[in-house]
Order: C-alpha cells, then sequence, then structure tokens
C-alpha cells in the first residue's frame, strides 16, 4: 500500500481497480473493491489491521464490474452515482460467472463463482459531501467513461480519484461511454483548480496532467475516426480497421484488443441508432 497524501493509501497489488483508503476520525472510506475471492480476503484484513470503526463506507467510482463484483463482500455501506443505482436495480440477484468479451480484468479469472449482487444505502445525482471530521470528501458527477462515472475529491490533501476517466497505456472501455462528455470532463480536469492536485487512475495508480493530455487526445482521435465513419454509414465491422492504429504507443495482450475491439464496434453501433433515430 502506498501513502499519497496523510491519511490517503492507494493499493495497486490487486487485480482490477486502483482501490484506495481515506482515514477519517469516524472510520475509513473505501475506494472501489476487489473482485477475486481470495483478494477480498486479503484486502479486508490489511483493513482490520488499519483500524478505523466497524462500519466501513465504500465508494464505487462507477458501474463496472471489475469494481462493483467484490461490493457486496466486503461488508461495507455502498454509496454511487444513482445510475450506478439503477444498473445494479436491474441487474438480477445472481449471475454465474463466465467468460465475455468485453476485455475486463475479472473475466480473465476462473474461480469468481456465483456473483451475488447488493443495492447500495446510499446514492446521489450530481454532488455529495461526506463529513467524517473536520475536512470534507467530495464525490462530483463526472460523465463520460462509463453510467454513473464519478470523482472522489479530498480538497485539503489536493487528492481526487478519477475511476477510468484517465487510463495510461491501455485503451479505454468504449462500450458504454460517452465520448462528447468524456472530453468536457478532460478539458475541465486540465484547468488552473486541478493544475497541482494528486491524481489517482482508477486502474493506472498515480498519473499526471501530461497523461490527462494523452488521453483526451486520444479520445479526440477515436471521435474523429468514429464521425468520419458515421458520415459513410458504414457498417460496425469496420470499427476493427481502427485498432491497429489505436493501440499504438500501449502495452499490447490480446485483452487490450479485445477491449478496444469490443469498444468501439459497440459504441458506433449506439452512435449508428442515434444518427438513424432508432428508438
Amino acid at each position: 500500500m502506498q501513502q499519497i497524501a496523510p491519511e490517503v493509501y492507494i493499493e495497486t497489488a490487486y487485480e482490477g481497480v486502483t482501490l484506495g483508503v481515506i482515514h477519517r476520525k469516524h472510520g475509513l472510506i473505501l475506494i472501489d473493491a476487489p473482485f477475486y475471492p481470495e483478494d477480498i480476503r486479503s484486502w479486508r484484513s490489511v483493513l482490520m489491521n488499519m483500524g478505523g470503526g466497524v462500519n466501513p463506507l465504500l465508494i464505487n467510482l462507477d458501474v463496472h464490474y471489475d469494481r462493483t463484483i467484490g461490493s457486496r463482500a466486503m461488508d461495507c455501506t455502498i454509496v454511487v452515482h444513482e445510475d450506478v443505482a439503477q444498473v445494479l436495480r436491474d441487474r438480477p440477484i445472481s449471475m454465474k460467472s463466465q467468460y465475455l468479451v468485453t476485455g475486463s480484468e475479472w473475466e480473465m479469472y476462473e474461480g469468481i463463482g456465483s456473483i451475488r449482487w447488493s443495492l447500495p444505502e446510499i446514492s446521489f445525482s450530481d454532488s455529495l459531501q461526506i463529513y467524517w471530521d473536520d475536512h470534507p470528501v467530495l464525490l462530483e458527477y463526472r460523465p463520460g467513461p462509463a453510467p454513473g462515472a464519478i470523482w472522489v475529491v479530498l480538497p485539503e490533501q489536493g487528492v481526487i480519484f478519477l475511476g477510468d476517466c484517465v487510463l495510461y497505456r491501455q485503451p479505454p472501455f468504449l462500450a458504454e461511454a460517452n465520448l462528447t462528455a468524456w472530453i468536457q470532463t478532460l478539458n475541465h480536469l486540465l484547468t488552473s483548480p486541478y493544475r497541482d492536485s494528486i491524481l489517482v487512475s482508477g486502474r493506472s495508480g498515480l498519473v499526471t496532467l501530461a497523461i490527462v493530455r494523452e488521453q483526451l487526445d486520444y479520445l479526440e482521435r477515436i471521435q474523429a475516426k468514429i464521425s468520419e465513419m458515421l458520415k459513410r454509414r458504414a457498417s460496425p465491422g469496420e470499427t476493427e480497421g481502427l485498432i491497429a492504429d489505436l493501440m499504438l504507443k500501449m502495452k499490447y495482450s490480446d485483452q487490450y484488443m479485445q477491449r478496444l475491439q469490443h469498444g468501439l464496434k459497440q459504441y458506433y453501433i449506439r452512435a449508428l441508432h442515434a444518427l438513424n433515430g432508432d428508438a
């Protein structure tokens, strides 16, 4: 575990997403959860040794399976954006783990077993302030990467947990993204109030403003390529022709290629339906 500011820690040792811990007088505030059963047990043991009360608060930064599968097993009060709460209400109470093709981390692991969801106890629309001591923890809706995407902002420590808003050397998840909103969110992150902030990516650990700019440029390239295809009413299968160029300068793996392939195709299908006025 790495301390990045007074009473603020991140953990990147587990598969899936970057985990966060905020130590407050009232207890621990957790950012996301591991998805693998052994990692969940290990993480809970680490948290127990940190002390900080008997009922931690768990914040999910968006609805992605990688960060929500393990939430129930963490046995915490769960806080999410209202869009995440709605998606979770629409999911079956339980589902069997099976191999999918979205390029998510959890798909690569056997032994997860049956997945059971629990509804969050607290949800919000635009923002929420948590006062577990004199220093607020701010939850802000920042749309773009996924339904219910939020930031967790610690003004006193100058820390921002960004979720999947910024990823480094790996492709973004595009299947449920809103590129226009995502680009606006990144432009906002590059404004002066955040210039000296400690930025935590939901999958890449600490990132810099230079990496934020790279993410912005990357998404603008994708948006331009999709726009050109929409003008031609190209078939969804043509998105595969974009992959080679978009995988340059990234850590290559079959998983990442599958993530990009799946995300591009699904994003384009949604955009094409919207252009055609389909319901």
